[in-house]
């Protein structure tokens, strides 16, 4: 029987220190792939190449917000399908609660503010296990 792929995390982030970043956490976090996408064209077709367990999306992107991006995906019946049941986190460094308010409403299942708290980020993948 073949071995399985590790579970997927796509993170999208268009800001290169915070790609490192996320790079040097999950050197921590054996059993995971780390997939990066830095605009939501990337990560459209990062999500129709390979189904992740949670996708991080930072709010605001080159190309499009964070919000236009969950959009774009729950628009598209066939991607929306094969991503059911997918853990969307929106990230960003705004804390009004009508983004946060906004984020929930797209669809994200959650809202976490920059920096990236690691222990939560643990955790929330612990939970995926």
């Amino acid at each position: 029987m073949p071995d399985r792929a590790p579970p997927l995390v796509l993170y999208v982030e268009d800001d290169r220190i915070h790609l490192i970043l996320m790079e040097e956490v999950f050197r921590l976090l054996p059993g995971w792939e780390l997939r990066m996408a830095e605009t939501g064209a990337e990560a459209l077709a990062a999500l129709a190449d390979r189904r992740p367990a949670i996708v991080l999306v930072d709010m605001n992107l080159p190309d499009m917000t964070g919000l236009e991006l969950r959009a774009r995906v729950q628009a598209d019946g066939a991607l929306s399908e094969a991503l059911q049941g997918v853990r969307w986190v929106a990230l960003s460094a705004d804390d009004p609660s009508a983004v946060v308010r906004a984020a929930r409403a797209a669809g994200f299942d959650d809202y976490w503010l920059k920096p990236i708290d690691v222990p939560k980020l643990q955790g929330a993948l612990q939970g995926l296990r």
